[in-house]
């Protein structure tokens, strides 16, 4: 970034949102009967986490027989939080994570900017600038639109290139979880070099391996820590597509925990970021369990806080719902039956990755595809209760796979674009299958406008209750930091 750049950023920063998160030493104590201040703060994001995912995921726990209580859902104050970007009632995750990054409305794409694209501070970067140790994990890309808005100010999320050298110029001291997009400039306009150079020449170590990453220790100075294994975009797999090589997003947790813990505090935001991409593929079994695993993340903090009980504020919310999922399915009435997800034995991704896209490659029949359905997906006209498949879900079935082999990319608009989505048309009608034998039903492949579900425990967590904009969240993280 050449000095002209910083200046004006800086200067933006200062000029725009200073009055945005001030708050007195002197303030007032915080309502609830909890006048300390925060020393450690989570904020926990689930991409694409609305009401009907968590709630999927508890019945789906119960369901199944098991006796666990999500921990987000016991944490004693719950509010409703609405999503609306500056330019658009549905918003995209960009807008939403600079929202809660920064208290500010932006447009859609937009990071770290408000609508007029003037960079606006985010509670990392105050939070650094006050001295506390600063994380930042997710389960996807760490370039992508929700981990970006708290460290990276450019007009566009897409800028992938720009928003890795932002991250390698950084002052942050943990990064985690999924790779970089660009960091070579292949798809920029104005490539400036290797992002991961920079960032190396800036003090962070790369760790991409699993013993590296559960070797670090602290002193190991600014980190940036890699998952070995990064199968789409960059990205973690689906947590029920992880191996024992793969570090799991409580482990990056965990880690962040261990590494950023001491006398300064710290805040640190963790992302669900793959909840979204399942639900965009209507896929329930890979939103439900990347939900319980983004909920195994939240554990790490609940027990973080219960050795600092009066210092530790967690918040868990949502950037918005995404693929309009129902908890009911008209051909099932009132039946619901979410223990069937462990049926799948893949997510979406990993079954055409892995399975079904060497059977199109040989062109294969109809008759050997139904075998793989049948392996992976429990699904057969000979199987037994819900599973079974009757004559017209057979002929569903076929009219897709007849459709995977002409290859066609759909697009909003084309006859079967309702039925597939841009997916694969054979994939998503099994995913579509189980998930309507289960009772659960999807109304849109985007997001969707519903409010969502904050959560918080600690020191200030009364101030999350009620109902409130998705930008509050920021103003409220920032009033018990004290920034």
């Amino acid at each position: 970034m050449s000095p002209c750049r910083r200046l004006f950023i800086f200067i933006a920063i200062t000029v725009l949102v200073a009055g945005l998160f001030t708050v007195s030493a002197t303030a007032a104590p915080l309502p609830g009967g909890q006048g300390g201040r925060a020393k450690y703060v989570f904020l926990f994001i689930g991409d694409g986490l609305g009401m009907p995912q968590r709630a999927a995921a508890t019945e789906f726990l119960k369901d199944c027989g098991t006796e666990r209580r999500l921990a987000m859902e016991a944490m004693p104050v719950h509010g409703v939080t609405s999503t609306h970007a500056a330019d658009r009632f549905i918003t995209g995750s960009a807008a939403a994570g600079t929202a809660m990054a920064t208290g500010v409305k932006t447009n859609i794409g937009c990071i770290g900017v408000d609508p007029a694209l003037r960079p606006v501070a985010t509670l990392a970067e105050r939070a650094k600038g006050r001295g506390f140790k600063v994380g930042i994990v997710s389960s996807v890309s760490i370039d992508h639109a929700t981990p970006a808005a708290f460290y990276a100010h450019e007009p566009s999320r897409s800028m992938y290139h720009e928003i890795d050298h932002a991250l390698a110029e950084s002052d942050m001291d943990f990064f985690g979880g999924g790779g970089l997009k660009d960091p070579e400039g292949k798809k920029s306009e104005a490539p400036r070099g290797n992002a991961l150079v920079a960032a190396k020449a800036n003090g962070f170590t790369v760790a991409d391996t699993r013993r590296e990453i559960m070797g670090l220790k602290k002193g190991s100075g600014k980190v940036i820590a890699v998952n070995p294994r990064l199968p789409d975009g960059k990205a973690l797999p689906y947590d029920m597509d992880r191996n024992r090589k793969d570090v799991s997003l409580a482990e990056f947790t965990e880690k962040a925990v261990e590494l950023l813990d001491g006398d300064a505090g710290f805040f640190l935001m963790v992302e669900g970021g793959k909840i979204d991409w399942a639900c965009h593929a209507n896929d329930a079994a890979a939103a439900i369990k990347d939900t319980l695993a983004f909920d195994d993340a939240v554990a790490v903090a609940v027990g973080f806080a219960e050795k600092h009980p009066d210092e530790t504020l967690i918040v868990v919310t949502g950037d918005h719902e995404c693929g309009g999922l129902a908890l009911g399915f008209s051909g099932t009435k009132y039946a619901t039956s979410y223990s069937l997800m462990n049926r799948q034995a893949k997510s979406h991704q990993a079954f055409f990755d892995d399975v079904f896209a060497g059977h199109l490659k040989k062109k294969g029949r109809f008759e050997a595809a139904m075998k793989l359905v049948k392996a992976h997906f429990g699904l057969a006209p000979d199987a037994d209760g819900p599973l079974a498949l009757k004559p017209f879900e057979v002929a569903e079935l076929k009219r897709a796979f007849d459709a995977s082999l002409r290859g066609e990319t759909l697009k909003p608009g084309m006859a079967d674009y309702m039925l597939y989505g841009s997916y694969d048309p054979f994939t998503m009608q099994l995913t579509h299958l189980l998930n309507r034998k289960a009772g659960l039903g999807w109304t849109t492949y985007s997001h969707t406008g519903v409010p969502v579900l904050t959560s918080a425990s600690g020191p200030g967590a009364t101030l999350f209750g009620g109902s409130y904009d998705n930008t509050d969240i920021a103003r409220k993280i920032a009033r018990v930091m004290n920034l």
